[in-house]
């Protein structure tokens, strides 16, 4: 490879993992090529750096393309195709997060969706059914949550991964707050900015 130490090791571990991800190891090297090139790269380019012909890198560049982790640029005066991954990490997050619903969670929700009409007569599928509901519900509220998630912007979503334990203790201070007026876990939602906080016990 025609790279600088520290992004040739980068490159390299990237295609790798790449490999783990479902994608090949050529594609992952193009992509983390990509990633941390100072400007854009042309299809010569990206051969040249990593020491691959025409063809991969060409079929590398349309699969990234597939999955919009990269977008093409046209330079003036320059008849040539340039390529450069997205700048905002958040933002390839939420290209990943909705290109893999789109190819593995959407079929199985549809699969899981003409399952539950079905009216099976067996004691197996009675039970197999009843598991695939559960799944389905599971899925179903993942698949909202990443809805949520896709509509904030970059910052909101780094505050919100940034809360971590904190998220935690705030449903912890809920259930508290429910026991202590006595609310059952099925009570409608409770309306904290109504409650008065008793003896301290919070």
């Amino acid at each position: 490879m025609n790279l600088p130490p520290l992004t040739q090791r980068f490159v390299l571990h990237f295609g790798e993992m790449g490999s783990r991800w479902g994608i090949n190891r050529t594609v992952g090297q193009i992509y983390a090529l990509l990633y941390v090139s100072a400007k854009p790269l042309n299809a010569d380019e990206v051969g040249e750096a990593l020491n691959f012909s025409r063809s991969n890198v060409s079929m590398g560049l349309k699969e990234l393309q597939s999955w919009s982790l990269v977008r093409l640029i046209h330079q003036p005066n320059d008849r040539r195709e340039y390529f450069q991954a997205p700048d905002d990490v958040w933002a390839i997050f939420r290209t990943l997060a909705t290109e893999r619903r789109k190819r593995e969670i959407d079929p199985t929700l549809s699969m899981l969706r003409d399952a539950l009409m079905e009216q099976p007569s067996v004691a197996e599928d009675i039970h197999a059914q009843a598991r695939m509901k559960q799944m389905h519900a599971f899925i179903e509220m993942m698949t909202d949550w990443l809805d949520e998630v896709q509509k904030m912007d970059s910052a909101t979503l780094a505050s919100l991964m940034k809360m971590g334990a904190k998220v935690q203790k705030m449903l912890e201070l809920k259930d508290r707050v429910k026991q202590v007026f006595g609310l059952s876990p099925e009570a409608a939602p409770l309306d904290t900015a109504a409650v008065e906080v008793k003896n301290g016990q919070l």
